[in-house]
């Protein structure tokens, strides 16, 4: 059967461990070539993995493969996993996250091969040692299992020539019909299985010498690696060391550094502390009580209000108005939200306009209130943070409220009273208040006006 993703492509193996930092010889171990026992346990481990994983988290090809069988996953996409673990950087730092949970959670201690895989997956130092360990133990393992071959393959010959011999032997006590091409016969037999014999026995004594060489081999280069990883440790241990004398100079120097700024915040809060009992003591002895209205003030006061400058159609100006500190910003709802939108029903409108002007309310700063004709309203729909929603009580209309609200605010306040009814502009402006049509205001908080004069009123 074709495992999943055999055309996957294959970029060149390059050694990042599961945290992305390259490993101690600069390059990866290439899944393919580690021992058969170490890449058994990464593939087994990584279709355990792919298996107990959101497909969100997998690549196409894995999402393929987690639909296996969990006892066929491991053996149909042995080729797919060991792929995916060797290239795909997040599913191998899963399958490393899994490796590193083993000998914990209940899980069973790792023998020598899983621990080789595992430092593998996971970049440690001791990689190559550990792999040094399962190549030497597979080696000699394999060089067992050849001699024993050899060996059994020896006996089997062993017992045809002893065979063949009795052969022989029971010819020679009885003389055949043609004694001579008999037993010329056995001993052309005998001599191919003494030949045979021979080199089979050579080739158990090369298999020999070659088992021992690789073991020599073998424990050359395990030690070779157990001096590498000591090195890497010595190494490390080095590194911090340096990194904790750092660690330990920054920590002094922020100490120093904080208890010198302590001295000198403390100095200026003392200087501070003198400067502000003398300026009180100053205030004191000369009696002053502060307060009243700055000169500026008082002469501005006093100057005649220019003749239209308390009307804008400008929408810019309107919005500087509204800027001005303490601005309070009071709007004829229906007028405002009919002159805006029309194709809207009443709730609507004022849905919209509020939420407008709640925006604009937080653009200029200014107190925003809105008042609706129409005591019988019911909403239970919360209104805009940063502006108040007024509603007529019964019998009295918005133009009646808007009037009241404006002879309760203070001379000097900026007023700005925004409707198109004449009657209530006027009233406005009478009571020293500002105004401005429906549209400007439309226009500066962001709405369509249509152009049509919206009257005050009840809304029918």
């Amino acid at each position: 059967m074709t495992s999943v993703g055999d055309d996957v492509e294959r970029p060149d193996d390059v050694d990042i461990g599961a945290n992305g930092d390259p490993g101690p010889d600069g390059r990866r171990h290439p899944i393919g070539g580690l021992p058969v026992s170490v890449r058994t346990r990464i593939v087994e481990w990584a279709a355990d993995v792919a298996g107990s994983t959101a497909p969100r988290d997998l690549s196409p090809v894995l999402q393929k493969v987690a639909r296996f069988a969990p006892a066929k996953r491991a053996r149909r996409a042995a080729t797919v996993l060991a792929d995916a673990v060797q290239h795909d950087e997040m599913f191998r730092a899963m399958v490393a996250e899994h490796a590193a949970k083993l000998d914990t959670d209940g899980h069973p201690p790792v023998d020598r091969p899983a621990a080789a895989a595992r430092a593998v997956l996971l970049g440690s130092p001791d990689a190559d040692d550990l792999l040094a360990q399962v190549t030497a133990e597979q080696d000699q393992t394999d060089a067992r299992a050849r001699v024993g071959e050899l060996e059994r393959e020896l006996r089997v010959l062993t017992t045809r020539l002893a065979r063949a011999q009795e052969q022989l032997a029971a010819h020679a006590a009885a003389p055949p019909a043609d004694p001579s091409a008999e037993v010329e016969r056995l001993r052309k037999r005998l001599r191919e299985q003494g030949t045979r014999l021979r080199e089979l026995q050579d080739r158990l004594d090369a298999e020999r010498a070659t088992a021992a060489a690789h073991s020599q081999a073998s424990e050359a280069e395990l030690d070779r690696a157990r001096a590498q990883a000591r090195a890497w440790r010595q190494r490390a241990e080095g590194a911090t060391d340096r990194a904790d004398a750092a660690a330990e100079n920054v920590r002094r120097m922020r100490a120093t550094s904080d208890d010198r700024r302590a001295v000198d915040d403390r100095r200026l809060d003392l200087l501070l502390g003198a400067l502000e009992s003398a300026a009180s003591g100053l205030r004191r002895e000369w009696q002053l009580i502060g307060g009243g209205p700055a000169p500026a003030d008082t002469v501005a006061a006093g100057l005649p209000a220019p003749a239209g400058d308390q009307r804008t159609a400008d929408p810019a100006r309107l919005t500087l108005w509204a800027g001005l500190p303490g601005a309070h910003l009071i709007v004829d709802g229906y007028n405002v939200s009919k002159t805006g939108f029309p194709e809207l029903v009443l709730a609507d409108q004022r849905e919209r306009l509020v939420r407008r002007l709640a925006a604009f309310a937080a653009r200029t700063t200014a107190e925003v209130t809105v008042v609706f004709d129409g005591a019988a309203v019911a909403t239970t729909r919360p209104f805009a943070r940063g502006v108040r929603v007024l509603f007529s009580p019964p019998g009295v209309q918005a133009d009646d409220v808007i009037a009241d609200l404006v002879r309760a605010e203070p001379a000097g306040r900026v007023v700005i009273v925004v409707s198109t009814d004449r009657r209530v502009a006027d009233d406005a402006v009478s009571a020293g208040a500002r105004s401005a049509p429906s549209a400007v205001l439309l226009t500066a908080i962001g709405g369509t006006a249509t152009g049509g004069t919206a009257t005050g009123g009840s809304p029918g």
